[in-house]
């Protein structure tokens, strides 16, 4: 199959031969049959460590944000997963490292080439906006993911689904009340 290929070599890619040689395989789903791209920064410890992703409570909230069970959200060829960097980058001085530089340039192309259905790419976070928006975002995360209706119907920006942005949502009631249920629309619509 053309993904396991891809994948193959994803593992054999220099840039990643660390991860290989400790026996981690890149993390990231794909489908031909797929309508849904969830574009996130990167696994997390835990996800690497399960090979699962967005397995931990931001999961629990993007499925609340989404309207799907964990069973769908897993088990459907409809939604897939590509973050920014398919392998945990790492912690920095707060929170988790940045995706590595090039990693999404590289291997998204390849991968969205052989997944002609998908309707709607999610964008989770500014490094996910910055890629696919770029000089059409917002000059702030908070105005893109307010905007969200001008990148639609390709994209769908959202903020991270983490606990630690409860004050952000507090803040922002605006986005429970007008963007999840625009959201939950389209990936109904295309489960």
């Amino acid at each position: 199959m053309k993904f396991e290929k891809i994948k193959q070599e994803i593992m054999a890619d220099p840039m990643n031969e660390s991860y290989t040689k400790m026996g981690i395989p890149p993390l990231f789903k794909a489908s031909v049959d797929a309508r849904i791209a969830i574009v996130g920064q990167a696994p997390g410890r835990k996800a690497e460590a399960t090979q699962l992703f967005w397995n931990d409570l931001s999961g629990d909230r993007l499925r609340d944000w989404m309207g799907v069970s964990r069973e769908v959200f897993y088990n459907t060829n409809r939604i897939v997963h590509l973050p920014m960097d398919f392998y945990y980058p790492g912690k920095a001085k707060t929170g988790d490292a940045p995706p590595r530089k090039g990693f999404a340039e590289k291997w998204h192309p390849r991968l969205l080439d052989e997944m002609p259905n998908i309707e709607i790419m999610i964008l989770i976070g500014s490094y996910a906006q910055k890629y696919y928006l770029n000089k059409r975002r917002e000059k702030s995360l908070t105005e893109t993911v307010r905007n969200f209706q001008k990148y639609l119907p390709e994209y769908f920006p959202l903020v991270h689904p983490s606990p630690l942005n409860h004050g952000w949502l507090k803040q922002n009631p605006w986005f429970e009340n007008d963007v999840l249920p625009v959201l939950k629309e389209i990936v109904d619509k295309n489960l």
